[in-house]
């Protein structure tokens, strides 16, 4: 029985569409809000559909795409590369008509350099706009005001010739950073906040919003060793400053006078101390817990991860969970090995038995893995520059696999980026006709979870002794618990319990395999090879 008090952010899960790879509606290569719109049957609103409760849109306000659409040029309108604004309100339509609410990509931290409000800045230091964005003079001596280094690369400062000034950018050279110690800043910003209200957007995912403001007097962050020049710094002066609780709560103030609206934030770093810090009534509603997406395949991290959040959140907030996005390899490639289908599946049984909201990176429902590619191939700014090393983020953006059809059934046309060479085999249509399939085990996933309250609601307790094997815990709401075992091994494995569990009244809810070994017992559970087991008891 669904919940009666049942809340789509909180009880719900999210679905990332990453748009430019998604569906392409129209045949240029590139994903669009008409391709979206086709494709929304699959998501929610049939019987056959996989079952998610909203949808994350990359932004897709026009840019001139240095950043792949990172690099806003207008706020309040959508590039037409993308579709148009009445396609955009045909979205937030044919969405709501099948439950799915609908998020947008809010980059506040900065804009493109191409953006009316940073040219007219550049014009003049006397211009109205010249504070919109952070300029400064260089050092007494020459250089840089400062040792502050782009995430990018080089030095996040970039001298304007024609002003004889330096502008500060956290990331590329033409994504110069807001300044929101302007009054007239904040307010733009929340008008364009309230613009997409207006039109029925339900909730916003914030870009690196720790990053919003900087310490005034911009002071050298101190040196640390590290890779690149920004990981060798201690960002105390550039990042966590403390006006950013006022701003989000203004921010909190504007979606509480729009009814049941949520916002979920970007966390520049992987802290959950801090993370939950920036959550509550006054807060964002959610923000990303990265020390549980940069775990590696190991239970044992997992759980203190789980537990670490859950002790450092406060009353007031609400954990979400994420295991890919559009910054990171997708982990069936970080945790597949030789088994991507297997891990998949323990993954998903992972990610969506948490207490909290889970969201899902399109694709991760069917196994996608990234993409090969060859450095001629990479486009992105960041692995263009550190290749071989890093390479980039383009592996983990590519084209969704609809079908056996050319180009995966994603275009027409040819595609922003290649489509994986196994499309025939590894797509959302084969596997959609597979009740053993990966995609089938989501589904089934999201329709337990709905029905069953310990499992997005309950309270953890870890179960299971430490193992590097595997994982067991227990979700408790009144009335209700639910029983989650997980292998992380292609072995059978005995998970022992900290302490005994009364095996009675328990039912098997869901398992991965239905052939391999899912046994509870006083002591244990028995589990098969990269089996997920979940065990339902009410009363």
């Amino acid at each position: 029985m669904i919940s009666p008090d049942w809340l789509w952010w909180r009880d719900g899960a999210i679905y990332h569409v990453y748009l430019r790879s998604f569906a392409d509606g129209n045949g240029d290569g590139l994903g669009d809000l008409p391709g979206l719109i086709s494709r929304l049957d699959y998501l929610n609103g049939t019987p056959d559909s996989l079952g998610i409760d909203a949808i994350w849109l990359s932004p897709c306000f026009p840019s001139p795409d240095k950043d792949f659409g990172y690099d806003v040029a207008d706020f309040t309108a959508i590039d037409p590369r993308y579709g148009t604004l009445g396609d955009f309100e045909r979205l937030i339509t044919e969405a709501h008509r099948r439950g799915i609410r609908v998020l947008l990509d809010l980059v506040y931290n900065h804009t493109s350099d191409q953006h009316p409000w940073f040219l007219e800045s550049r014009l003049s230091k006397q211009g109205p706009r010249r504070d919109w964005y952070v300029w400064r003079d260089g050092r007494p001596g020459g250089g840089p005001p400062n040792n502050w280094q782009s995430v990018f690369g080089g030095r996040a400062w970039t001298w304007d010739e024609a002003t004889r000034q330096y502008y500060y950018h956290m990331f590329l050279r033409e994504q110069p950073d807001l300044n929101w110690h302007n009054p007239d800043v904040r307010r733009a910003l929340m008008d364009a906040t309230r613009f997409w209200l207006d039109r029925g957007v339900d909730g916003f995912r914030l870009d690196v919003f720790n990053a919003w403001y900087e310490h005034a007097d911009y002071p050298d962050n101190p040196t640390k060793i590290g890779l690149r020049g920004f990981d060798r710094q201690h960002h105390i002066y550039d990042i966590d400053r403390p006006e950013m609780h006022p701003a989000l709560a203004e921010l909190r103030a504007l979606l509480d006078s729009y009814p049941e609206r949520m916002s979920v934030g970007e966390l520049f770093g992987a802290d959950p101390a801090g993370a939950a810090s920036y959550c509550g009534d006054h807060g964002l509603h959610m923000v990303f817990n990265f020390e549980f997406t940069n775990r590696r395949w190991d239970s044992d991290g997992f759980g203190a991860s789980i537990e670490n959040a859950e002790r450092h959140m406060a009353a007031d907030g609400w954990p979400c969970y994420v295991l890919s996005n559009h910054d990171l390899s997708r982990h069936v490639s970080r945790y597949g090995g030789g088994h991507p289908a297997e891990v998949a599946r323990v993954a998903a049984a992972l990610l969506l038995t948490q207490r909290g909201t889970p969201f899902l990176y399109y694709g991760e429902e069917i196994g996608l893995p990234d993409v090969a590619l060859r450095r001629s191939q990479i486009i992105d700014p960041p692995g263009r520059r550190y290749w071989p090393l890093y390479k980039g983020r383009d592996p983990n953006r590519a084209p969704m696999h609809w079908d056996a059809g050319p180009n995966a059934g994603f275009t027409t046309g040819t595609p922003w980026l290649p489509v994986r060479p196994d499309y025939a085999e590894l797509n959302a249509a084969a596997q959609r006709a597979d009740p053993r399939s990966v995609w089938s085990f989501y589904r089934d996933l999201l329709r337990l979870r709905r029905q069953t309250s310990a499992l997005g609601r309950g309270a953890f307790e870890r179960l299971s002794q430490p193992s590097k094997g595997g994982l067991a815990y227990l979700r408790t709401v009144p009335g209700q618990q639910a029983l989650v075992a997980l292998n992380f091994r292609a072995t059978p494995v005995r998970l022992a319990f900290q302490h005994p569990v009364d095996p009675s009244g328990w039912s098997l809810g869901l398992a991965a395999h239905p052939g391999r070994a899912a046994r509870l017992t006083p002591e244990a559970v028995e589990i098969g090879s990269f089996q997920a087991a979940v065990f339902v008891r009410s009363g």
